[in-house]
This record gives structure tokens, C-alpha cells and sequence, in this order.
């Protein structure tokens, strides 16, 4: 009765809750209570893909349940069928229309790159190209995670801790200015093939913030190692996350090597200046 109320609650007074909501539900960490589906390792992926699987259907299910609310009739008959290339009679069917709110649809795809496209001739183009990437070595991540878990364990803990950094970046770009007035913006989120998400934003400044000059990019960009002794906290972050190897003969049983007689990546091996010295 007590997990009813809480679901009740949750679906804003609805006795009927969506797929969705359901699996929200049951994915919840909750002190106290041991939730089987979160201690399932390999198993719990497939089961957070399955999930979407259903929920993807519930949204088709309804969408083709609900072709006259989403005008459908514009867009089928003899034209549509012309227009496509069909020439036969008999070729000639009703058409299922995906709504724009169907999230990776033709129309939810096409609405949101006109939606970009408009931004580009209204503010003109973007200023800058940002990329946040998810870190599974996060202390939110870590400090979350079960005895014996690893953060491929918790798609559910990774994805809610980078959406919870995703929004304190966008509320720093968008309200506290840290790289200059933002105008206009849009961004997307994407999935690695690990599964790890990351974020692509394209930022359009204003006026008196625009990069223009080489200056004014060395203020926001870096593409040296900082100074070890003047910053050693940010030296040790871009030498753990942002350099490759060692690997090849310094490390044989690098990933990316072991196996094979040099880097899969391609990396050369690193300088070295004996190499420069003659016999």
C-alpha cells in the first residue's frame, strides 16, 4: 500500500501511470530497501534497454492509435504517393505519421535542425563548439555505488549524475556567464558505444563576446600541458584525462597495444630526446 501511494503520488494523481513512470519507479535508490534490479550487473543493461524498448512501443502503440490528433490526413493519399515515386494503384496505403513529440522521428529530427538553422540566420554563426563528456570516475558516481559494483554496473546512477552536472554546466554558460554572454544555444546528447553520455553544445555569443582574434581564443582554449608548478591540480587532470599511454614498448600491456606489436590508435611513440642524438 505504501509503494502504491508513493507511485500514485509520483504520476500526479493518476491511477493509470505510463510505462515510464513505472520504470522510474522501480529504478529509484531508496536507504533501506534492497532493490534486486539495481544489484544485476550485465543483466540490469539489458533490462535498462528492454525498458526503453517498451517505452519506445507504448509511444508507437499510441501514435498510431492516434492518427486523426495528429492530423495524419495531410500527409497521406494519391499526392504523398506521387511524390514518392509509387505509380501502381494498388501500392497506394494509409500511411502511419510519427508525431513531432516522438523523440528521433523524421519530424522530430527535421524541427529541431530548422530550429537550429533558424538561430544561425538570426544570430548569426556559432562562436563556440563545447563537448562534455561523462566521467565514470566522478566522486558522485563512486560514492553511490554498492560493495563490489563498478560503474558500468549502474547505467541508472551514471546517466543521473551526468544529467545533474549537464544542467550546473548549462546553469554556469547560460546564467553565470563564465565564458561571456551566451545569446543563442543548442546542444544535443549522445551516447558513446561504452555507453558513457556526453554533450555537444554550439554556443552563439553576443556582440562585445565574440571570439575574433587569436588573443581571445588563448583566453578560453589550451592545447599545452599548464604549468606543473603554477597549477598542479590542473596538471594532474589533463595528464590523467586528456593524454594517451604510455603504450608500445613502454607498455606492452597497455590496452591498446597488448597483442600487437604497436598502438591500435595509431600514436606514435613518445619523444624522446636520445632519439635526436647520432651513433
Amino acid at each position: 500500500h505504501h509503494r502504491f501511494s508513493i507511485l500514485y503520488a509520483a504520476s500526479g494523481g493518476r491511477l493509470c501511470v505510463s510505462v515510464r513512470d513505472y520504470y522510474c519507479y522501480k529504478f529509484q535508490m531508496r536507504p533501506g530497501i534492497f532493490n534486486p534490479i539495481l544489484f544485476g550487473k550485465r543483466l540490469f543493461q539489458q533490462f535498462a534497454v528492454d525498458t526503453y524498448i517498451k517505452i519506445e512501443n507504448s509511444r508507437l502503440d499510441y501514435i498510431w492509435g492516434h492518427q486523426d490528433k495528429i492530423r495524419a490526413d495531410l500527409y497521406q493519399g494519391l499526392v504523398d504517393s506521387l511524390h514518392a515515386g509509387e505509380g501502381r494503384a494498388d501500392s497506394v496505403e494509409k500511411r502511419t505519421v510519427l508525431a513531432t513529440s516522438f523523440i528521433g522521428g523524421p519530424r522530430d529530427m527535421r524541427r529541431r535542425y530548422m530550429d537550429a538553422m533558424a538561430l544561425v540566420r538570426r544570430y548569426g554563426k556559432p562562436d563556440i563548439f563545447l563537448t562534455m563528456t561523462c566521467n565514470p570516475n566522478w566522486d558522485e558516481i563512486r560514492q553511490e555505488l554498492y560493495p563490489g559494483q563498478t560503474p558500468q554496473d549502474r547505467p541508472d546512477l551514471v546517466v543521473r549524475v551526468f544529467r545533474a552536472k549537464l544542467e550546473e554546466l548549462k546553469n554556469k554558460l547560460l546564467k553565470k556567464d563564465i565564458l561571456g554572454k551566451v545569446r543563442a544555444y543548442v546542444y544535443v546528447v549522445e551516447f558513446q558505444k561504452r555507453g558513457l553520455p556526453h554533450a555537444h553544445f554550439l554556443l552563439i555569443m553576443e556582440g562585445r563576446y565574440k571570439l575574433t582574434c587569436p588573443e581571445q581564443y588563448d583566453r578560453l582554449i589550451s592545447a599545452e600541458l599548464p604549468n606543473k608548478k603554477k597549477y598542479p591540480e590542473l596538471y594532474k587532470l589533463v595528464v590523467k584525462h586528456m593524454m594517451h599511454g604510455p603504450c608500445g614498448a613502454l607498455n606492452p600491456e597497455c590496452p591498446c597495444t597488448k597483442g600487437r606489436p604497436s598502438c591500435k590508435n595509431h600514436y606514435p611513440r613518445p619523444f624522446n630526446a636520445a632519439t635526436l642524438q647520432g651513433p
